[in-house]
């Protein structure tokens, strides 16, 4: 599994339209609660106990070809070994996270 991500601080973001809401608990033992989309389901956006204060955002929602790249590189350990990451990722790996 691997996710590609951003997190901002809630009132950086505005969200229009409704979203359909569902949490679990994550391999870390933090409740994750995701927010998708109740025609398509794609998520738009979840929140986890390990972060609190932030919002986190799939990077997909976002259509800006010039989005940031990566800064950070976390759960590297549990993707499935065909997921490679850009060579320009930055060495900086962390422990798994949320």
């Amino acid at each position: 599994m691997i996710s590609n991500q951003a997190r901002f601080r809630p009132e950086q973001l505005t969200f229009a339209g409704e979203v359909t809401s569902w949490s679990r608990t994550a391999e870390s033992g933090s409740l994750v609660t995701f927010h998708f989309c109740p025609i398509c389901g794609s998520t738009v956006y979840w929140e986890s106990a390990s972060f609190p204060g932030y919002v986190i955002v799939a990077i997909g929602n976002f259509a800006d070809p010039n989005f940031p790249a990566p800064t950070i590189a976390v759960w590297e350990e549990s993707r499935h070994p065909w997921v490679t990451l850009p060579p320009d990722t930055p060495p900086k790996r962390l422990a798994k996270q949320g």
